[in-house]
Formats: structure tokens, C-alpha cells, sequence
């Protein structure tokens, strides 16, 4: 059975998909995800994990904000903590919580946890059209950011350079909580 969550999920990639006249194998070719697992995520057969959402979102040239956010239907200006949708894969546990409404391009704020012990990784491409910083809340983030490494603690931002294959992990025994604030970059 399908909760409701990935069945608007599966309705999004979808309508995304078909909007731009892109078939379910150049999506794939796009997006570095199979035919099949598109295909399985469109059904609603499967939850979808970060990591393959952030890859279908941008080649839907979305973020994943954008995604999730179509997928609940809302284009509120104001957003109360308890409406504010979250998200949580289902590899890793990584929670992600849209804070900005829907409407409030271009500016995303999107608060992440991340289970101790959790690697989530993404690939340039998936964030090729974004400018983003990440201001870490509380615990310890493990950035990798190609071959470079950045310890962050609570209260450290960092800009993220341009956009290489990265890798967001928490090392420590305790959940570690972070904002990202993105904005698209002009084509």
C-alpha cells in the first residue's frame, strides 16, 4: 500500500515528466536514474530516496524543494512550523523539513537532520543550478565537498563552491541539524 505522500510523489515526477515532453528514457538518460526505477517511482511502487530525488529533480530542472512542495499542493505565503512538510528517506533516516512556503521563490530554507552514523551522498548534477549555504544547527556535519572536507559544528556556515559530487555525513553519536538556504541560479 502506498502512503499518501509517495503517491503525490509518484503523480508529480510524473506530470514534471510529461510537461516537459521528456519520455521516460531520456528522463533516465537525463538523471543517471534506470527506466525501470522511474518507472516504479511514477506507480508509486517504491519510496524514493534522497538521493534519487535530488537526481530526477534536477534534470526537471526543480529542486527537490520544488518537488516535494508540488507534491503537497501548497502555494501558501505563510507556513506554520507544524504544516511545513517533511520528508524522511527511507535508506538513511534523513529527515528534511521544507521551511520556506512553496511560493517563496527564489529563496529555499530547508532544514535538515541527520541521523548519527547517516551518509547521504549527491551528485554535482544535482545541484548544478543552485547557489547554497549550509548553517549547521546542532551536532557535527561531515562535508565532503569533492576531494575537500569541511568539519562543520553548530553555528558554522559554509558556501558551497561549484558544484562537485558531495557527501553529507554525520560522524557523531547524536542527530546533527543543518539549514540550507538555496537559490537558483539564472540558466
Amino acid at each position: 500500500m502506498t502512503d499518501p505522500l509517495t503517491a503525490r510523489l509518484a503523480a508529480t515526477v510524473h506530470a514534471a515528466r510529461t510537461s516537459r515532453g521528456l519520455s521516460a528514457a531520456v528522463l533516465a538518460e537525463q538523471s543517471g536514474v534506470s527506466r525501470a526505477m522511474i518507472g516504479k517511482i511514477e506507480r508509486g511502487d517504491v519510496q524514493p530516496t534522497a538521493a534519487l530525488l535530488a537526481k530526477l529533480s534536477a534534470a526537471l530542472g526543480m529542486t527537490l524543494s520544488e518537488l516535494i512542495a508540488r507534491a503537497e499542493g501548497d502555494e501558501r505565503r505563510l507556513v506554520r512550523a507544524a504544516e511545513q512538510p517533511v520528508w524522511v528517506d527511507p535508506e538513511t533516516g534523513y529527515r528534511r523539513r521544507a521551511v520556506s512556503p512553496a511560493g517563496g521563490r527564489p529563496l529555499e530554507l530547508v532544514e535538515v537532520e541527520l541521523p548519527a552514523g547517516a551518509e547521504v551522498a549527491l551528485a554535482a548534477g544535482t545541484y548544478a543550478f543552485l547557489h547554497q549555504q549550509i548553517w549547521v544547527l546542532a551536532g557535527h556535519l561531515r562535508f565532503h565537498e569533492g576531494a575537500e572536507v569541511h568539519e562543520l559544528d553548530a553555528g558554522d556556515c559554509l558556501q558551497l563552491g561549484s558544484p562537485v559530487d558531495c557527501v553529507f555525513a554525520n560522524p557523531g553519536s547524536r542527530a546533527c541539524r543543518y539549514l540550507v538556504a538555496l537559490v537558483k541560479r539564472a540558466p
